[in-house]
């Protein structure tokens, strides 16, 4: 029960229901405050209980001041959880070990329950082995199936093992999909209580519910736990970015230029730990779709939230999306009545403020390693000749100038060409232009087709990811390319692997109902399955003839993606440069087959009239679009494709289910085993103590992201984890992906700093999770190079203690928590770098270790660190007094000293520290009630 300190509870009555709300209007101020926070604001209100949130938190919110950097630290109780299974199993597998932990100190386990309802969508397993052909989505299936089944079943016992724990089964959709089509209340109603739907989630791209007006992020798997455990997030009133929107979309632009423009622009401003929000006119001309494309990749431009308030176009989609009349009523009224009705006439105060007129936007792609690189699709061509020179040695490069095409497209419906764009055979700013790297090789493939392939190549082109999958005018309008394609005559390139994996069954319903479906058949655009697939590293092998060419060559090969995420190594590892684009634009890649072509001004081929065939003949109409999307989508498609969406189909029923209130671990398991964080903790936690006599266990640049840190992707037959799986008795076969083993810490940690294209500095001229062993040498600079895993178990053996050295936006992109967790049992103590990324400096803390900084303006460089020097940290001890200090003393036994900047933000980050990490103290907090 909320103190109610500021009288603001009160009862709305929504047709013959009634419902306890927490009046907004109750508190000075709250009407100037963004949509955003006013959210935060009742959420306050409903769970003030005088000691975790109180009035005076309450009265800082009311008194938000926007020009003020965030120093007043709040408590947010989200109202559901919502998961994916490569984060959603290593959470099961936290909370079964709890279970047990509690036990052991004398507890009650059945306290170790969801305390919120949490929501897991199993989307991140299926893998496109097989691709192009009628039976690729039931084969990829079943083979999803055969690998995972362990995972399955543990997930089917957490089901029922744990209340207010629910799991979609595989072979149903994507969750961000899922989440607005389905899972999301907008308005929740527990208790008799009407409340706001807030959400965070073990994916960053949680923040695609923005789109509908639901606050939530992704967070760690670990601060996941804690939620569904009753547990506060602990976070600073952050400054609110205002974004105005105005005017419309032009013809040939989509809902992917929009998001990639507003990344750029975003990232550009800087808007890590803020909160944006997007206002004014023009939002009414964006549609729900679009708005949850925008939100979607929030964590690209590195934004908390990018949410958009509650209005007409969010009751048309709860209604479009077969959501009840009681529901949709309930949302208008609750947000009418509280002030979270956007009016584009009001400006709220914001902190900061940005504006896009949406007719500047123009056709667009982002690469090849980062989402922030936008690149205007008229320059393509020229960026990647500029491009790939970072990945082709000098003698790939050879004088070559094309003749300069004219052809451009007319102001037509077509996509426009940037008023910036040049010729094929120019740079950007107009220069002549770059040598052409060509190093054509000849290639045979399995069917006997003889072709080429040379650097640029397509060869992966996947209609895939939650960013745009959701979005019916950018599905349809790949399909309606295809179509007018196939009627041309063209085919996709042979050396190109196509797959469609859309993010939920209503796709392929509308597909169907339109009669696409052949189209994008016929160009190789199969179902491959409902899942996240390439953007995650799930695209598969490329063909053995087309890797072998790839890597036997050093071709710098391309894959375009409709995703959301590029980084390298992400996508295949015989893919250097990889590139996101819309799916409309997918298409037009695999029918070109080469990022060494202009699409804007060149072929994509010749037709059957002998003709060449420019992606003007073939680019539909917003108003065909249009019509396609009002006969071929109805709300009656998504009341049969959720209808009973956790119950699975027959393979997902008939897998054998423990039983129990505690798991049965197997000994034997090589997917699920008992992690080590309880082992020998006691009911109370031991003081902290400084770091002595640390190692550099990596020392490395910036823009180290999640993906470089945390285990994904294949796992290589002589990786640590390869052959720990190989010692296991599991064939080569059988070895799946990292992301599919999240529940075996053993392969976690093996495969930690392990990414193919991680470069740490000390050990110069090695690629992937390498490093010095200092234990083996008394020489530091003749210490032999080993992998990462090995040394630190030699590290460990002596108890000597282990940092990181990194530069800036460490740990940037995916809320990974295994890039902590695998960071923590490595033996790392500390992580020092220029600057963080929210999520994962706050999951470190989680896992009890201890994320500094330089002091401002200085590196590791400019500081004269090499990652030789044995580190001391000292001042830490001051957290055992129950305060934070504002820096520790770091000193090397080469003279070098600094005072390194402590980066627990928060009181309650700091509890979790005092008790080794947020599971901890948990888990103590039960006991002790």
């Amino acid at each position: 029960m909320s103190a109610n300190s500021f009288g603001s509870r009160d009862t709305l009555r929504v047709g013959d229901e009634s419902y306890e709300i927490f009046r907004l209007d109750a508190v000075e101020g709250s009407e100037r405050l963004p949509y955003s926070l006013k959210v935060l604001l009742e959420n306050l209100l409903r769970t003030e209980d005088g000691a975790n949130v109180t009035a005076e938190h309450i009265r800082a919110l009311g008194a938000w001041d926007p020009s003020a950097q965030p120093n007043q630290e709040i408590q947010f109780t989200p109202a559901r959880v919502i998961m994916q299974d490569f984060t959603g199993v290593p959470c099961v597998v936290d909370l079964a070990t709890m279970r047990e932990a509690v036990n052991d100190l004398g507890g009650d386990p059945a306290k170790i329950n969801p305390l919120a309802p949490a929501e897991l969508v199993i989307d991140h397993s299926v893998i496109v082995d097989i691709f192009g052909r009628p039976d690729a989505f039931q084969r990829n299936v079943e083979i999803e199936y055969e690998r995972n089944r362990e995972r399955y079943q543990f997930l089917r016992w957490g089901q029922t093992a744990f209340d207010e724990f629910k799991v979609v089964p595989p072979g149903t959709g994507i969750v961000h999909q899922a989440n607005i089509e389905h899972l999301a209340r907008v308005t929740m109603v527990r208790n008799g209580q009407a409340y706001p739907d807030t959400c965070v989630g073990t994916d960053s791209h949680t923040t695609m519910q923005n789109g509908l007006g639901i606050l939530g992020w992704g967070v760690g798997g670990i601060e996941a736990e804690a939620a569904m455990l009753g547990q506060p997030i602990s976070m600073l009133i952050p400054r609110v970015v205002g974004f105005k929107l105005t005017g419309e979309l032009k013809p040939g632009t989509t809902a992917t230029d929009l998001v990639l423009t507003i990344t750029e622009m975003l990232r550009k401003h800087g808007v890590v730990g803020k909160f944006v929000e997007f206002y004014g006119e023009g939002v009414a001309a964006v549609p729900l779709a679009n708005r949850a494309t925008i939100g979607n990749m929030s964590p690209e431009f590195g934004s908390t939230a990018a949410i958009f308030p509650i209005d007409e176009e969010t009751i048309r989609y709860m209604r479009l999306t077969g959501r009840s009349a009681a529901q949709t009523e309930l949302v208008e009224a609750y947000a009418k009545e509280q002030g979270l009705w956007h009016d584009p006439a009001r400006e709220p105060a914001y902190s900061e403020y940005l504006e896009l007129d949406l007719a500047d936007v123009v056709p667009s792609i982002a690469g090849p390693k980062r989402p922030q690189d936008r690149i205007a699709l008229s320059e393509a061509k020229p960026a990647w000749r500029r491009n790939v020179r970072d990945y082709v040695h000098d003698d790939g490069i050879e004088n070559h100038v094309d003749e300069a095409s004219a052809e451009s497209f007319p102001a037509s419906d077509a996509p426009a060409v940037s008023p910036s764009a040049t010729t094929s055979a120019s740079a950007a700013d107009g220069t002549p232009a770059v040598r052409r790297p060509h190093n054509p090789v000849k290639v045979t493939l399995a069917d006997g087709t003889e072709t080429e392939i040379d650097h640029g190549a397509v060869v992966i082109a996947a209609i895939t990811s939650c960013t745009n999958t959701s979005n019916p005018s950018v599905m349809l309008g790949a399909a309606l390319l295809a179509k007018k394609a196939v009627e041309k005559g063209l085919t996709r390139k042979p050396w190109v692997k196509t797959s469609l994996a859309p993010g939920s069954k209503v796709v392929t319903d509308y597909y169907e109902r339109s009669g696409l479906t052949p189209y994008l058949d016929k160009l190789g655009f199969n179902l491959v399955g409902y899942g996240c697939t390439t953007c995650i590293g799930n695209s598969g092998p490329l063909p053995e003839e087309i890797s072998k060419a790839v890597n036997d060559n050093d071709l710098a090969v391309t894959a375009v993606l409709s995703g959301n995420r590029n980084f390298e190594g992400r996508i295949n590892p015989d893919v250097k440069m990889n590139y996101l684009a819309s799916p409309p634009l997918v298409v037009a890649y695999a029918l070109a087959g080469s990022m060494d072509v202009d699409i804007t001004t060149e072929p994509l081929g010749t037709g059957t009239d002998g003709q060449p065939v420019f992606l003007r003949d073939i680019w539909p109409s917003p108003e065909e679009v249009q019509q396609v999307m009002d006969t071929a989508i109805a709300s009656d498609m998504y009341e049969q494709a959720y209808a009973d969406v956790f119950a699975g189909d027959e393979r997902w029923q008939s897998l054998p289910t423990p039983t129990g209130n505690t798991f049965e671990w197997d000994g034997e398991s090589t997917y699920v085993r008992k992690p080590p964080y309880f082992e020998g903790m006691a009911a109370s936690p031991e003081p902290v103590t400084d770091i002595v006599g640390a190692r550099v266990l990596a020392k490395l640049g910036d823009s180290v992201t999640t993906d470089h840190i945390s285990p994904a992707g294949a796992i290589k037959p002589d990786s640590p984890a390869g052959r720990y799986l190989k010692e296991h008795g599991v064939e080569r076969r059988d070895f799946n992906s990292y992301g599919s083993r999240r529940g075996n810490h053993e392969v976690m940690i093996r495969g930690t700093f392990a990414n193919i294209r991680l470069r740490n500095q000390i050990a110069p001229g090695t690629e992937g999770g390498f490093t010095r062993d200092f234990t083996q040498s008394d020489d530091p600079a003749a210490a032999p190079v080993t992998t990462i895993y090995d040394a630190a178990q030699n590290y460990a053996e002596r108890d000597i203690p282990l940092v990181v050295l990194g530069g800036k936006e460490y740990g940037s992109g995916s809320s990974r928590d295994w890039a902590a967790k695998g960071t923590r049992l490595l033996g790392v103590r500390a992580v020092i770098t220029e600057s963080y990324e929210r999520i994962h400096r706050s999951n470190l803390i989680g896992m009890g270790v201890l994320p500094l900084q330089f002091p401002e303006g200085q590196s590791a460089d400019s500081l004269g660190l090499t990652g030789e020097e044995t580190f001391s940290i000292t001042g830490v001890t001051e957290l055992n007094e129950g305060r934070v200090p504002a820096t520790v003393k770091v000193s090397t036994d080469s003279g070098v000293e600094f005072d390194a900047v402590v980066r627990i933000d928060t009181p309650g980050e700091a509890d979790y520290y005092r008790n080794g990490g947020i599971l901890q103290y948990v888990l103590r907090q039960l006991i002790a009630e």
